[in-house]
């Protein structure tokens, strides 16, 4: 009889009484690492002081590294190893200071058995509300149950009585009573008959999104599988962003000169420096611009209907940043761009939906939005923000949203009211510009394409773009990154605290329109279309259906 060695089962620690248990997710970039450590730190130490003044007490459930020089979990496999050594049924902490890439924890978070939470701190200087949307984001497509909270420092009341009660009961029940399921839509009104006709559209003619290098950013919740977004009538392109920079070299710097001179002419202005390695220089832009080129032509070559970089993982090492390219596309103005035997203008009079870090949700809801704002005759300019944070502002609560560069112009007033900056070296270490700018005041649409319970959902609501005094203005973008682009955005009848609970994503996707009429229109009609194609509608606020 043949005897085999055999693995022998795990055995985890046993929990500590009163204790709970901590991870910290970080980026995948050393350099981000290194500059947020302090931040965390931080953060670890306000929630620890909260958590003791309960009565409870905190472990850590991985080391600081002196050789990194941080104690970030900093990929998949050392998320795995550090929750080896966590109890499975213990009170876990999931504290996030920072941008982190879900997937560094969500293998042990998907078979941890005890009570979950995950914690920010609301500031602005370090994006913790963008990682923790992020991460809640992933779980809820993950089906794991969690809790969240946010606070400046874990100070206050409302943060203190959230921890007492998750400490007591293990969860948390936020308000999120805003939330309502799309009621039955009058099968007559015009709206609903034009949302109805495009999704039987989208579904019997097809559309495809181009995919380049899907997931190398982290994000679990950006991603949707075929199952999910074919019956819709979208089809993935998966591409390789090696074949955009194999594009970009066939490109010559004519041609990318040529769109210089189209953005010059506009009075698109460019803040130049001379050192590369923290300023924007005449060769960062230019290589920007091949890959614009680039881009519209394996779009082209593919016969898609939106596109989607993903640039840090790769693309960071290899070429200049694509914000402004990303912003270039997704504007109806834009400068031309023709085959390579210059026989044919590419999407002429066309804006190309760009969903930024191939967020699949936002490729959804781009080409959507495409689709009904240009039946509707509105511009159909849209893009995503980060839900970066916020602050009261002459009685309401006002947004920053937020997002590394790559509005279309249109958002901002026009080229000659947008610009471009050298992003920042610590996510960008080869530079490239932003197309940046302050949004223009108005109304618009609000949305979130999510994956929850193994279906498509999203969430429609109504908002409005307010401009601030200047020096406000400043203030937030020296509070957040001043070279992106910012949107103070009011969202109509939804806190702040319900939009947190809520919000399965750390992006939000805007589009504008005309007027509020037309606003509630587009609403409606995007409603209809995508309740037609099986999606679960669901009303966020004030909300005129």
């Amino acid at each position: 009889m043949t005897t085999y060695t055999l693995p022998q089962p795990l055995t985890r620690p046993e929990a500590r009484p009163r204790t709970v248990y901590t991870v910290a997710s970080g980026d995948l970039r050393p350099s981000a690492n290194v500059k947020c450590w302090p931040t965390q730190e931080q953060l670890e130490r306000d929630f620890a002081a909260a958590i003791g003044d309960l009565g409870w007490s905190v472990e850590r459930g991985h080391a600081f590294d002196p050789v990194k020089n941080h104690g970030f979990i900093d990929s998949q496999r050392a998320g795995i190893e550090v929750f080896k050594g966590i109890p499975s049924t213990a009170p876990l902490v999931v504290v996030d200071a920072v941008w982190q890439y879900s997937h560094h924890v969500l293998a042990g978070l998907r078979t941890h058995q005890g009570p979950i939470l995950v914690v920010a701190n609301w500031a602005g200087d370090f994006p913790g509300l963008v990682g923790l949307l992020n991460l809640t984001g992933s779980m809820t497509k993950a089906g794991v149950d969690y809790s969240a909270l946010w606070s400046p420092d874990f100070t206050d009341e409302w943060a203190r009585d959230g921890l007492r009660t998750w400490l007591e009961t293990g969860t948390i029940e936020h308000d999120q009573s805003h939330v309502r399921d799309l009621p039955a839509l009058d099968p007559e009104a015009p709206e609903v008959e034009l949302g109805v006709a495009l999704a039987r559209q989208l579904a019997d003619e097809k559309a495809i999104v181009g995919v380049f290098d899907e997931g190398c950013m982290g994000m679990y919740n950006a991603i949707i599988d075929d199952e999910l977004l074919n019956p819709l009538g979208i089809y993935k392109e998966r591409l390789s962003q090696s074949a955009l920079v194999a594009e970009m070299k066939k490109v010559s710097d004519e041609e990318a000169q040529q769109v210089r001179r189209w953005l010059d002419e506009r009075g698109f202005t460019f803040h130049f420096g001379t050192d590369e390695a923290t300023e924007l220089t005449e060769d960062q832009v230019c290589s920007q611009f091949k890959m614009y080129i680039a881009a519209l032509r394996i779009s082209d070559d593919f016969g898609l209907d939106a596109v989607g970089i993903q640039y840090q993982q790769g693309l960071k090492d290899t070429v200049p940043a694509s914000d402004l390219a990303e912003g270039l596309l997704n504007n109806v103005e834009r400068p031309p761009v023709f085959s390579r035997d210059g026989s044919r203008e590419l999407y002429a009079g066309q804006a190309v939906p760009h969903f930024n870090e191939v967020d699949e949700g936002v490729a959804v809801d781009a080409l959507v939005t495409n689709r009904v704002w240009n039946a509707m005759g509105f511009d159909p300019a849209n893009t995503l923000h980060d839900i970066r944070w916020g602050e009261e502002y002459g009685g309401e609560f006002v947004w920053v949203f937020e997002i590394s560069g790559s509005v279309p112009a249109s958002h901002n007033g026009g080229y000659d009211k947008s610009y471009s900056m050298r992003q920042p070296p610590m996510f960008f270490p080869l530079g490239g510009g932003t197309l940046s700018g302050v949004s223009k005041p108005g109304e618009i649409v609000w949305s979130r394409v999510f994956i929850m319970e193994g279906v498509l959902h999203v969430d429609l609501g109504r908002g409005h773009v307010v401009e601030l005094p200047a020096e406000e203005t400043q203030r937030r973008l020296d509070a957040t990154d001043p070279q992106w682009p910012i949107m103070h955005a009011v969202l109509d009848g939804v806190s702040r605290d319900q939009l947190m609970a809520r919000h399965k994503a750390n992006h939000a996707q805007v589009a504008y329109a005309p007027d509020a009429d037309g606003a509630d229109r587009a609403l409606l009609a995007k409603a209809a279309l995508f309740n037609e194609l099986g999606v679960i509608v669901h009303l966020c606020g004030d909300v005129a259906v």
